[in-house]
């Protein structure tokens, strides 16, 4: 039976068209499906949606997330799966937050884009977006992935890389999902199962969370005033998960957990996973009640984050559940 497939586009690059100003903008929907004879060939029947403001993806918050996700959920069963055109700058972001958002998914959702626009001569977006409907139409994924330059990775896996090569998307700390050559090349030992549930969206995203990076000479109070203002905060720590053994630092942390806030330790460094026990800095942050991230990406942290926050759960719960690999960010 042929797969039936809804195409929702955002904006971003892919769907950008130049202004006299030679500067880039979103341009109506319609006209992206005029490139796209192809498609007609597709073993696969393909609808079309935009979000009400196509937008430059730099611009993407929370609501169009929210946005995106009911998309999702008013056809869901009216589809197969879903293919998301969408920029590149947020896109590991948006990747993220709707593996987290969309609670039982069984059906693919990829996300694609292109780093030169559709209608450019040397474009990458037709082979991102004819390759990510027929991984959308093959029923061999039921979860939020990006597709980008022949790989299939984990939504909540992926971070941006490369400003001006195809390749700008890399999965640090998991394997592709998928590797395209000449042909499809699935990994089946890291596709999620499908499982009996039924989808449920979780629209309630708290965003009062921070995210601090750490460098050498960091003041204090910058740290302080930034802790004062949120209800979880990332930090970005060196190497394994090393920050500074200053005891005011220190004290402001204390206090900060003493509070209820949720504080998490992610490694700046691309690959790796954050161990608070391997050095005597990090040890101590793991006595006062610093959280680990793990090997998790800063932007899975981040929209975790705001995922667990916005259930209302206590501070002690949104920990827990935080530790928890819940939509495979974390790796055994």
């Amino acid at each position: 039976m042929m797969k039936k497939i809804l195409l929702i586009y955002t904006g971003g690059t892919i769907g950008m068209q130049k202004k006299s100003s030679d500067s880039l903008v979103p341009f109506n929907f319609d006209s992206i499906l005029n490139f796209f004879p192809e498609l007609n060939d597709c073993d696969a029947s393909i609808d079309h949606v935009s979000t009400k403001h196509a937008i430059d993806s730099s611009d993407m918050k929370a609501e169009n997330w929210i946005e995106i996700a009911n998309l999702i959920s008013e056809n869901y069963n009216q589809y197969d799966s879903f293919v998301i055109l969408h920029g590149t700058d947020t896109m590991s972001y948006t990747a993220s937050a709707l593996s987290f958002m969309l609670e039982g998914l069984n059906k693919a959702v990829i996300l694609t884009g292109s780093q030169i626009p559709i209608g450019a001569r040397r474009t990458d977006a037709k082979e991102n977006l004819i390759t990510s409907i027929e991984i959308a139409a093959s029923d061999k994924i039921s979860e939020v992935c990006v597709y980008f330059e022949d790989k299939l990775l984990r939504g909540n896996r992926v971070v941006k890389v490369n400003t001006e090569q195809f390749e700008a998307f890399e999965s640090p700390n998991f394997p592709e999902i998928a590797e395209v050559g000449i042909k499809i090349k699935y990994n089946r030992n890291l596709i999620r199962k499908k499982t009996d549930e039924d989808l449920k969206i979780s629209t309630h995203l708290n965003g009062n969370v921070s995210l601090i990076k750490f460098f050498p000479g960091l003041k204090n109070e910058i740290i302080s005033a930034i802790i004062n203002s949120s209800e979880a905060i990332v930090l970005e720590s060196f190497g394994s998960g090393n920050l500074s053994s200053d005891k005011e630092f220190l004290h402001i942390i204390k206090q900060a957990i003493r509070q209820n806030k949720v504080i998490v330790n992610c490694s700046q460094c691309l690959k790796g996973s954050v161990e608070q026990s391997k050095y005597e800095n990090s040890s101590e942050l793991e006595k006062i009640g610093i959280i680990s991230a793990f090997d998790m990406t800063t932007e899975s942290a981040i929209t975790k984050l705001m995922y667990l926050l916005g259930k209302g759960l206590d501070p002690e719960a949104v920990k827990k559940q935080f530790s928890i690999s819940l939509r495979g960010e974390i790796s055994n």
